[in-house]
């Protein structure tokens, strides 16, 4: 399937809205960067274009792709057919004509999607009245249509025959008013794009919120009109109670109008629809009711994902009411003929053929669901060993149960360090082991410090040795002074006194001036030991100094 919902990477923080709102089980892929953060991707195969995660995502990294930008460029060169959906009422109030108002300026056709939802009405109707269908669940919602394709292709038998009420428009504009321009819906449905891809009659889906912004950047005013009535001068016939479809119940309402004892069901929102259409896969069939109505926006199409609408419910619904009132009112008065029978319906008899109006649907495969046993060793990882651990069911990861979040694991779609409880794991045993290895430090650090100390005390030990050599050098050095000075007199007085024996004296002042210079050899030496005595002790004063703050960073470290 072409991608309908994108991502934008660099803007998701990994916080799981995504995942939390999607009713698609296995539309969404996270995975684990480099730098430990998290990113979700999308898988387009999956993904049924609810749209729900783009509402969800706060953080700007999810949008949607329409056709709004290819749309405008072929409006300009030629005439293009736009289908304006009812939902186009209360998305845009003020404004609904000033935008067809617009398009026909620019030389397209205009016509009601209303028209299209009577028909879809009418052909349902024939159908159960024929035995052409048994019990069957709506299609005009596509994002219903997808996730039965994808999830639940048994239900493909279930699923109406009948084409969505843009499709029936579509048909009739082509086949039977024999139009052939190019086709241009405007809809508030980011899902409407599966389905043209998938029926492949009709070129582009224009939303709402996409289209508003195009006005807006292209400086394009639409004026805004308080809206008097709900009547337009369509190309084509305009709606009668189709008009009401996009409400929720709309279309059975309409089954009623003619049927008021048709056994029919609805239901809306992505959080209840999806859960109850799996639920109805596993009822037996004399339970369903002969017509499921779904649609997947809690409010109907009116609110749709791509309707750029800032409507409260409310305020939709009492738009739809205004807008029931004025079809029932024009339904009435052209609409009905004898006995109360419809005149539009007749109509159809006699124009129409049922069989334009049918499609055929393209199931796939649905992922098999992995067993208990199969489930084990992803729950291992996971860090859930107990049953109270596998079912913490947080919801942190997005999904609704832990097994949910390890069967996408086990899928490939996750990963167990997005999973709190793993994480929780982790940092409890990073946690242990890091209390063990400060208890190590702070034995290893008692030990240095008792070394240390002994290393101080042998330093001062040293110290008090070097002073004493010190002392002591200094001392002989003075000594050996004295006794070189006395010597040299000696030597002086027999060299000036000649009554001694010349032999003799030479003798005495030999062995003088070597004595002398034994003496001076010592004076060096003790000078020499004197300087190395003071680099040692310099050393020492250093290695006190490191002793010193060795010894006040293991005291911080030990407290």
């Amino acid at each position: 399937m072409e991608r309908i919902v994108i991502v934008k990477p660099e803007k998701c923080v990994g916080c799981n809205s995504c995942v939390r709102s999607c009713p698609a089980p296995e539309a969404n892929t996270t995975r684990k960067l480099e730098d430990g953060s998290f990113v979700t991707s999308i898988n387009p195969d999956k993904c049924i274009a609810c749209g729900e995660c783009v509402k969800a995502c706060t953080h700007g990294a999810r949008d949607y792709i329409d056709d709004t930008e290819e749309c405008m460029s072929r409006v300009i060169k030629e005439k293009v057919i736009i289908l304006a959906t009812p939902a186009i009422k209360t998305a845009l109030p003020t404004k609904w004509k000033g935008v067809l108002d617009w398009f026909k300026k620019q030389g397209c056709s205009i016509y009601d999607v209303s028209f299209g939802a009577d028909i879809c009405t009418w052909a349902h109707l024939r159908m159960i009245e024929q035995n052409k269908v048994g019990n069957i669940i709506t299609q005009p919602c596509p994002a219903v249509v997808r996730y039965i394709e994808t999830y639940q292709p048994k239900l493909l038998s279930n699923l109406s025959p009948v084409h969505s009420p843009i499709m029936c428009s579509v048909t009739y504009i082509k086949q039977y008013l024999r139009r052939t321009n190019p086709i241009a819906v405007l809809s508030p449905c980011i899902a409407e794009k599966a389905e043209l891809i998938e029926t492949g009659l009709v070129e582009y889906n224009v939303t709402f919120k996409k289209l508003m912004e195009y006005f807006d950047r292209n400086g394009i005013n639409i004026p805004a009109e308080p809206p008097e009535d709900f009547e337009y001068k369509f190309d084509d016939m305009q709606g009668q109670l189709g008009s009401i479809y996009p409400r929720p119940g709309g279309l059975r309402d309409n089954l009623w109008v003619h049927d008021p004892d048709l056994n029919i069901t609805n239901s809306e929102g992505v959080h209840k629809i999806y859960r109850e259409i799996d639920m109805y896969g596993r009822m037996p069939e004399s339970k369903h009711p002969a017509v499921f109505d779904l649609l997947s926006c809690e409010f109907g199409c009116n609110i749709g994902p791509a309707s750029g609408t800032n409507q409260t419910g409310f305020d939709v619904m009492a738009n739809m009411r205004a807008v029931e009132s004025e079809a029932k009112k024009r339904r009435k008065s052209s609409g009905l003929i004898g006995r109360g029978d419809d005149k539009l319906f007749k109509k159809f008899d006699d124009e129409l053929r049922i069989s334009d109006f049918i499609r055929t649907y393209k199931g796939s495969m649905p992922s098999p669901i992995p067993s208990e046993k199969q489930l084990i060793p992803i729950y291992e990882k996971m860090g859930m060993l107990t049953d109270d651990e596998k079912s913490y069911n947080c919801h942190a990861c997005g999904y609704n149960s832990c097994r949910d979040m390890a069967i996408s694991i086990y899928r490939g779609l996750n990963t167990p360090e997005n999973c709190i409880v793993h994480a929780k794991s982790v940092l409890l045993a990073r946690h242990s082991e890091l209390t063990k290895q400060h208890e190590r430090l702070a034995e290893i650090t008692s030990g240095c410090l008792e070394l240390s100390n002994k290393l101080k005390e042998e330093l001062n030990g040293i110290n008090s040795n070097m002073d004493a050599i010190g002392d002591s050098t200094s001392a002989t050095s003075e000594r050996a002074a004295e006794v070189k000075d006395l010597l040299q007199n000696v030597v002086t007085f027999c060299n000036d006194n000649p009554t001694m024996e010349e032999e003799s004296v030479n003798q005495l002042t030999n062995i003088l001036k070597v004595t002398i210079s034994a003496f001076s050899a010592l004076d060096d030496n003790v000078n020499i030991t004197n300087e190395s005595s003071n680099i040692i002790k310099s050393s020492i004063a250093e290695m006190n100094s490191l002793v010193e703050n060795i010894n006040s960073t293991l005291v911080k470290i030990e407290n």
